[in-house]
């Protein structure tokens, strides 16, 4: 019951978020841009199936030879539907139910940090502009791109982890000695160093352009609290490191998905993804597509007409000025901070709102023309393809300010009671978060929110609905000829360079061993996702193709041998001796794949001991 009473914001956030989710209780699914969704979903439950962790290696994919997709496409997500997908549910459910709770894991996770700035009402508000963003709309139901509003929800839980490692150690004493570091405090220290490392390790794993996009705005948040923290006279070279943790624990805990994304790119396509069609000179925003664009189902092309919208959303334009104009009238008019106990308090809200507009501003200037000579200097901003994915910072901006406004209402209600005809109070007595229900003058923020929450749903909820519903089953979206061919061809980027790509479908082999002259013929013993074993009886001395892409983790046994074939754009090829023998097929971790995964093993194991040591700690204090 307490639960519920601390947390009823986050019930009533899910209760109006229904509306942004309708669409996926029909029958059937709906096309995006980036349709392969339900085949991801279904070669990672395969894969989770035959007992692999983490998954590399897709076998069906890659018109059958097979791709190593989650070494480099951004993996949670899938994990999520993945293991939906093994627990009964076939894959289009299971990627119905991951697509949902991606969207209202934003929500939650906006309203928990919101609410530590603007209150629970503003918390509320904060969540729901997030959830009903415009780019939210795009990136679900036009794009597709589910990686992206993982990421999109991961943020918020990101930036409360880190904040509340700065509230823990601005209210703790100053540390001298390591003797001291025998406190309760450094165990709720401890706790948010793990939100932090898992909110910066979800948005890596999400996505990882995304991640790219806001470590630079992280970066700059942790060096702002660095430098409260110090003229606030704390040790600042011991307290410090409590904002490196997180990133460090973060890139640990992910360290088995982008370390070899790093190193082992080079096997693949995928680097043909920078310029063509994904360049970023074709795809700057006009600036009027900002405040309004056609809503529309098409791609993004060169100038100011475009298939797709880039709107930001009217009233997260708004509320954002709103913001900013209350917080210059309140750093000029600063009679009402005077006498009050949490001065402080405020000027740090104040502050944030300052860093947040300031984040919306770069980020809207990267999405315009006149950044182009920032993008032509820093190399790896063409990895980014198209300057408007800054709408998922000016989106997480906006929203976070909305929340402000409702803040400064019950602070000006809360400080200046001559305003709404109530009797005078002692500063020391004022909460502007506690709003009593006898006092009918302060029923105004819930009205105010109640009339935002209403304009915000009534216009942007016809944003979230498809393009159109159709009546397609689990088998429409896994077959062979949907998998093997036409998801194959959307992103066979991952495809290893060696492979020849089929020009038809029929050119598609679906056996795993092809015999190359009648000499001998095989029986398949085992074919799963990392593993082929095949029997063959040859009657002279011939050759055997294994029909698996080439990349560095596949090791060929011809009778427990370790063999050396030779690397064809069909496969492995090998020359089978006369008699019968086991032709095992293997994929084994790489090197980096290896440390990769003792990376992320040795950071999770850290965190755990941790929480343990702490937890017995404190029980014990």
């Amino acid at each position: 019951m307490n639960f519920v009473k601390k947390y009823w914001g986050v019930f009533f956030i899910l209760f109006l978020s229904i509306f942004s989710v309708v669409p996926f209780f029909n029958s059937g699914f709906f096309p995006m841009h980036d349709d392969a969704q339900v085949a991801r979903v279904f070669e990672m439950g395969k894969a989770l199936k035959d007992g692999i962790f983490p998954v590399r290696w897709v076998s069906g994919l890659g018109y059958g030879y097979g791709y190593p997709i989650f070494n480099f496409y951004a993996p949670l997500s899938y994990y999520f539907g993945g293991f939906i997908n093994t627990s009964g549910f076939d894959a289009l459910v299971s990627t119905k139910i991951m697509m949902v709770f991606g969207i209202i894991m934003a929500g939650a996770f906006m309203y928990l940090l919101a609410r530590e700035f603007w209150g629970e009402i503003g918390g509320i508000i904060s969540a729901l502009f997030y959830i009903y963003a415009p780019y939210h709309a795009v990136d679900i139901y036009v794009r597709g791109d589910v990686s992206e509003f993982y990421a999109y929800a991961f943020i918020p839980l990101m930036f409360l982890g880190f904040y509340k490692v700065f509230v823990s150690i601005s209210q703790k004493s100053n540390i001298k000695n390591l003797a001291s570091l025998r406190s309760g405090q450094i165990s709720k220290i401890w706790k948010w160093i793990i939100l932090g490392s898992v909110g910066y390790a979800g948005v890596i794993l999400s996505h990882n352009l995304t991640a790219m996009m806001v470590t630079p705005f992280l970066f700059i948040v942790s060096l702002f609290y660095c430098f409260i923290v110090y003229k606030n006279k704390k040790n600042l070279i011991l307290n410090s490191l409590y904002f490196i943790l997180p990133f460090l624990f973060g890139l640990l805990l992910s360290a088995f998905y982008w370390l070899p994304a790093l190193f082992e790119m080079k096997y693949t396509n995928i680097m043909s993804q920078i310029g063509g069609g994904a360049d970023f000179k074709d795809h700057f925003v006009c600036i009027q597509q900002l405040w309004n664009s056609e809503w529309g189902f098409g791609g993004s092309t060169r100038g100011c007409i475009d298939g797709m919208s880039f709107k930001l959303g009217k009233l997260h334009i708004l509320l954002s000025i709103i913001s900013l104009i209350l917080s210059l009238i309140m750093i000029f008019k600063n009679k009402l901070f005077i006498h009050s106990n949490n001065t402080y308090h405020y000027i740090n809200r104040i502050i944030t709102i300052l860093l947040s507009l300031f984040g919306l501003l770069i980020s809207l200037f990267l999405m315009l023309e006149i950044s182009k000579p920032i993008w032509e200097t820093i190399p790896f901003m063409a990895f980014f393809q198209y300057p408007w994915r800054f709408l998922i910072l000016t989106s997480f901006f906006t929203s976070f300010l909305a929340g402000a406004v409702i803040w400064f209402l019950q602070f000006v209600i809360a400080r200046s009671p001559d305003l709404i005809g109530t009797t005078k109070q002692s500063s020391s007595n004022i909460d502007c978060f506690a709003i009593t229900r006898n006092d009918r003058k302060r029923i105004l923020p819930y009205i105010m929110s109640a009339a935002i929450i209403f304009l915000l749903i009534f216009f942007n909820v016809k944003l979230f609905n498809p393009q159109t519903i159709i009546s397609k089953t689990v088998a429409d979206y896994t077959n062979d000829r949907e998998i093997l061919w036409r998801v194959s061809k959307i992103s066979d980027e991952y495809l290893p360079k060696s492979i020849k790509r089929p020009s038809t479908i029929d050119e598609i082999n679906q056996q795993p061993i092809t015999a190359m002259n009648s000499a001998y013929t095989n029986k398949i013993i085992e074919y799963k996702t990392s593993r082929i074993i095949a029997e063959v009886i040859a009657r002279e001395k011939s050759y055997a193709r294994v029909n698996v892409a080439h990349f560095p983790a596949w090791k060929i046994f011809i009778d427990g041998i370790l063999q050396t074939p030779d690397i064809t754009e069909r496969g492995y090829l090998l020359i089978v001796d006369k008699g019968k023998h086991i032709i095992t097929a293997s994929y084994e971790a790489t090197s980096i794949e290896k440390i990769a995964n003792i990376l992320s093993i040795s950071g999770l194991a850290v965190l755990i001991i941790g929480i343990i040591y702490f937890r017995k700690f404190r029980f014990k204090q």
